[in-house]
């Protein structure tokens, strides 16, 4: 028998061998190449397959190391391509991978393992010999069963089979050619298709990599990598939801070893969804208006504009719809302002309808330009057709509030109606990082959600580029709206979506780990401020005893305050040995980040240290300096640090001795001058009220020939154990130092008791406190003292001046309980009620007094403003009169002059149509002119008619 190429396999009918033809036409078709001896295959490949495939492979797992669409399917099926046919084969079945079996048929001469791709509608599926434990459920199971016997049976028949070689029915050879014909279109499909979807993904790849910045850094973001594809969040995933009874626990096990959790899961986060597109962001004509090229919004959530007639793409703004916890599309997330696209940012708050603005950002960080100005700072200003009018600005020490009037300008016969926006600016977040404690962002968060009207629109949220500082405000507001619902918080899950929505919302590790640390201490403290009106309930609410202690509401309160954990690792200065002798408390040490620093002195080291801290006060920061007691060889540096930071007011809260130890050295003549270093301390006036001294002090640096005038309030009523018998003596002193403070500036008032902790954290604590009383008739005495205790260790020492703060509010809210609320700017009508009988005669006229002085001051005020706007609008009004009356005399000075000139060429025409001829004076002009023919110039035309007849000059 001639030997000839055959290719042989094994099917459920039995074996079949074809022509070498066919071999050709597989190694022409490209599915298989022969080497010098054996037959090489195509590796296995990976193409997807539609919804109705019955066969798909499931995604690897780590243990291939590879990862697959789950919608794909794996053909490696090698049969054995032999060359000699004299010698019976051998079938062996092997499993390639879970669903994939290679039928191997071995020859002495030659077998190599060559991948087909079956045809699932043709060919049976192949199995493994090895028995199978579970029984078969469905028609193909056992057709794999069927295929798996024939199979173990080829080897017995195999030499039939080769026997009757020559004598082989030609019906399965055509059957088998026309199913493999059919089986290479089918591939040849499958592989286009495959190679269409890898090209779409890489183009899906590229197009985010490509909106990096040239140093892969935006406003408040380390670098971000741009995946290129996008992990999506799954049901089973490794950070579900955390109760809010396990919130302390958790972030105290994911914070250890440096955040090295916190930094695992804030990796894991999906960068952006795969199919996500910027095509409108990244057009030539809006590229300029984009403030970071790699943040930009998506077209399936970005904000449309109302166009433009005739500016292309003007439908364009860097921003994006985001969801709120339950309210879809609650927030805008935009890019801070810049000068060219600030038009089109109010044209988008008119046309959102928007009425609060969150900007977490300030105008220059770190001497770069972070936003535009986007607002006057007073008065009126018109952007586009938008006008912005500054009505109210009130600063505290951790945001500004400013309110706005808006309107559209457009015709005056169609005027649209104004509306009020306000504007609510962050200001404490710093350059680098996040803010050092979440409690101003927690009342920030408040302010805005209690301002923000019902019927209002999306409420605008912008930092620098959108993302940062804006996603980590947007995911804190709705971690608390869900801990609320459900007392649960999803932040993982909640910050994925919000990605999906626009890329990189919450930027940097750091603020993911913040956004858990103002959850936690929502849920450990709650929401502690009061009006002023429910003082006296809760009052009466916390001398109750808690269920299940020993100890009532005050109690419990305190305890939490004193558990706050003091940072000896932040204090290294004032620890230092040349610095210790300097400290009179060596527990009640300043913290770095806020430690007052003193110039050095020249030739001397370690000597720009002073146990001070600057502490925040209600309106601005740094507003209080708490000193120690100056000690005698400390008095210099004290001197030098009031005159370094121009102190004005200086508060002592203690006695030189008490209980016959010093608590103080006199830091001031008893009578003339004297000079520490540099500093000449004079005294000049020396006046007793009720409960304090006033020193008046002429202060003088000597080295500079400058002076300076500085009061000094002396506080005899506080010993050192205990607390003030009353605290109409506390109200008084600071009424008074605030006075002062109005009348030389506001610079930092120096506060000292012996320490510098738990008297002058009572003193700082109840000025803010009562500060806000009167601005918006509300308090927080718990977050206050709070706050003062992460700025300055033992702040408010004992349970006795914690109470304290409490009564002293009282006190003071009962002594003007003639009004009803405390309104801002003292702006809003104060209504009076009848509780004079409780009074004394000299304190009823002293507050008759003091309530005539404000509400004089409040209609003056109100006057003012009245009148401001007033003159305003009537300026407004003349200047457009003036210039529509302007108008009309250029209008009717144009045209008379327009009329003038047209006149003077009418009369000018007249006289040169004295010099034509007409057939009517041609007669008379020849016999007047026939003494002088040459004055005429006839023109004949060709039918030797006169058509120009010119008299010549």
């Amino acid at each position: 028998m001639t030997s000839h190429s055959s290719l042989s396999f094994a099917s459920a009918s039995g074996p079949v061998n074809m022509d070498s033809w066919f071999f050709l036409l597989l190694l022409g078709s490209g599915l298989i190449s022969v080497g010098a001896n054996n037959v090489t295959t195509e590796p296995p490949i990976t193409v997807p397959t539609s919804p109705r495939s019955p066969t798909k492979a499931p995604t690897a797992g780590p243990e291939d190391g590879t990862t697959t669409s789950a919608n794909s399917l794996t053909i490696s099926t090698p049969v054995t391509v032999s060359t000699m046919a004299s010698k019976p084969p051998t079938t062996t079945a092997t499993r390639i991978s879970p669903n994939t079996t290679a039928v191997r048929l071995n020859t002495s001469t030659l077998g190599t393992t060559v991948p087909v791709p079956p045809a699932t509608s043709l060919l049976p599926s192949v199995t493994p010999s090895a028995p199978r434990t579970a029984l078969p459920t469905t028609e193909a199971e056992m057709t794999e069963r069927n295929f798996s016997a024939t199979m173990t049976t080829q080897e017995t028949s195999s030499a039939a089979h080769n026997g009757n070689s020559d004598r082989r029915d030609e019906t399965p050879i055509i059957a088998v050619m026309v199913a493999l014909s059919s089986l290479l279109v089918i591939v040849f499909i499958i592989i286009v298709l495959y190679m269409l979807r890898f090209k779409k993904y890489k183009q899906a790849g590229s197009h985010s990599n490509s909106f990096r910045l040239s140093n892969g850094r935006t406003d408040d973001a380390e670098p971000q990598s741009m995946p290129l594809l996008a992990r999506s969040p799954s049901t089973n995933r490794k950070y579900p939801p955390l109760p809010v009874d396990k919130l302390e626990e958790e972030i105290n096990r994911r914070m250890a070893d440096d955040n090295k959790l916190f930094r695992e899961e804030f990796n894991a986060l999906p960068a952006c969804p795969i199919q996500a597109t910027c095509e409108a962001a990244s057009k030539e004509e809006n590229k300029e208006k984009n403030r970071y090229v790699n943040i930009l919004p998506y077209d399936h959530s970005r904000v449309h504009l109302t166009p433009v007639e005739g500016v292309p793409d003007s439908d364009y703004i860097n921003a994006s719809f985001i969801n709120g916890y339950q309210e879809k599309n609650k927030f805008i997330a935009a890019q801070g302002p810049k000068e060219e696209t600030v038009n089109d940012f109010w044209r988008m708050i008119w046309e959102q309808n928007t009425a609060t603005i969150v900007m977490v950002t300030n105008l220059k960080e770190r001497k770069e330009c972070k936003c535009a100005q986007y607002w006057p700072d007073q008065g009126c200003w018109t952007y586009g057709n938008i006008r912005v009018s500054v009505e109210d600005v009130t600063v505290l020490v951790d945001y500004t509030v400013r309110k706005f009037c808006i309107q559209q300008v457009g015709d005056v016969t169609n005027k649209k109606p104004q509306r009020l926006v306000t504007q609510f600016h962050f200001t404490s977040w710093p350059d680098f990082g996040v803010p050092f404690t979440p409690i101003g962002m927690l009342k920030f968060l408040k302010k805005v959600k209690t301002c923000n009207p019902q019927y209002a629109g999306a409420i605008v949220v912008h930092c620098s580029a959108g993302v940062g500082r804006t996603g980590t405000f947007i995911v804190i507001d709705a971690m608390l709206d869900m801990m609320h619902a459900e007392r649960k918080v999803d932040v993982y899950g909640f910050v994925s979506r919000i990605r999906a929505q626009r890329c990189q919302m919450v930027q940097t590790d750091m603020q993911y780990v913040f956004i858990y640390q103002a959850l936690l201490e929502h849920y450990l403290y709650g929401d502690t401020e009061l009006e002023v009106t429910s003082l006296e309930i809760h009052l009466q609410k916390i001398y109750n005893k808690v269920p299940g202690t020993s100890s009532n509401g005050l109690e419990e309160e305190f305890k939490k305050l004193t558990s706050i954990k003091i940072q000896n690792d932040k204090m290294r200065t004032g620890n230092l040995p040349a610095n210790m002798k300097k400290n009179r408390v060596l527990q009640i040490i300043p913290y770095e980040f806020n430690r007052v620093i003193i110039p050095v002195k020249r030739g001397e080291e370690n000597t720009d240290y002073v146990n001070a801290s600057f502490i925040d006060g209600y309106r601005q920061k740094d507003s209080y300096i708490a000193s120690q007691g100056p000690l005698q060889h400390t008095i210099e540096d004290f001197w030098r640090m009031i005159w370094e930071w121009k102190s004005c007011s200086i508060v002592m809260l203690t006695e030189l001795e008490e209980r016959g130890q010093e608590k103080c050295a006199q830091y001031w003549p008893s009578d003339g001058s004297v000079s520490y270093g540099d500093i000449t301390v004079e005294l000049k006036k020396e006046e007793e009220c009720e409960s304090y001294t006033v020193r008046d002090l002429l202060v003088t640096n000597t080295r500079e020939n400058k002076s300076r005038q500085i009061r000094q309030f002396h506080f005899h009523g506080w010993p050192e154990v205990g607390i003030p018998g009353d605290g109409k003596g506390m109200i008084n002193i600071i009424a008074a130092v605030q006075k002062q403070q109005q009348q030389s500036g506001n610079h930092p008032i120096t506060v000292h008791c012996s320490a510098g902790a738990g008297r002058t954290g009572t003193f700082c604590a109840l000025s803010t406190v009562l500060e806000r009383v009167k601005a918006e008739g509300i308090l927080d005495v718990f977050q206050t003292v709070k706050s003062l205790r992460l700025q300055r260790p033992h702040m408010v020492q004992t349970l006795e001046q914690y109470e304290f703060c409490y009564k002293v509010v009282q006190e003071y809210i009962d002594a003007f309980s003639d009004y009803a609320n405390f309104k801002a700017e003292f702006r809003a009508e104060v209504l009076q009620k009848k509780r004079e009988a409780l009074l004394s005669q000299e304190d009823s006229a002293e507050l008759m007094e003091e309530h005539r002085r404000l509400m004089a001051w409040n209609e003056a005020e109100n006057a003012r403003q009245r009148a401001r706007r007033e003159e305003r609008i009537r300026k407004e009004e003349e200047e457009r009169k003036r210039h529509k009356l302007q108008a009309a005399e250029n209008r009717a000075r144009i045209m008379e002059a327009f009329l003038k000139e047209k006149e003077k060429e009418v009369l000018q025409l007249q006289e040169e149509a004295k010099t034509f001829i007409t057939p009517e004076n041609l007669d008379a002009r020849i016999e007047e002119c026939l003494d002088n023919p040459r004055n005429y110039n006839f023109a004949i035309d060709k039918d030797g008619r006169i058509v120009k007849r010119t008299v010549l000059s």
